[in-house]
């Protein structure tokens, strides 16, 4: 079997992401071959009003992913020059960043949707499709 060494691990903060960087921990050979990865959205669209939110309250998800995420990399002893906040759309930003680090696996969870909600789309069907990488996808528990 491949041996990776440049594993981005797509972390969602606001999700249960555990499982996800503990399969990644349990391929890589070094925690010095992961590199950890948030997206924060542009703008944010809350329901039923479906009202635009950005500036400010983004710049704050961003502040708050930050410092999350070298958390999450402190404990589990991921170098945290290898955090990365992008902003912008999730499934582009992380083809972006795994192409730019040369990166040879992409960890993402899933929650195993399937049906309508499959076809509408899903962040981890989205870089699925699009990466050049291998793309390991965790189901979520």
């Amino acid at each position: 079997m491949k041996k990776y060494q440049r594993i981005l691990v797509a972390i969602d903060i606001y999700s249960e992401y555990d499982h996800v960087l503990q399969r990644a921990l349990s391929i890589a050979t070094n925690k010095s071959h992961l590199h950890l990865v948030f997206v924060t959205l542009p703008s944010t669209y809350f329901q039923p009003y479906i009202s635009d939110v950005g500036g400010e309250y983004v710049a704050e998800i961003h502040k708050q992913a930050k410092l999350c995420l070298q958390d999450i990399a402190t404990k589990n002893h991921i170098p945290t020059k290898q955090v990365y906040l992008p902003i912008g759309n999730t499934a582009d930003e992380i083809h972006t960043l795994a192409d730019e680090m040369h990166a040879d696996l992409i960890v993402i969870g899933t929650h195993g949707r399937s049906g309508v909600k499959l076809l509408l789309g899903s962040t981890a069907n989205s870089v699925l499709h699009g990466a050049k990488q291998d793309v390991l996808a965790v189901k979520m528990a």
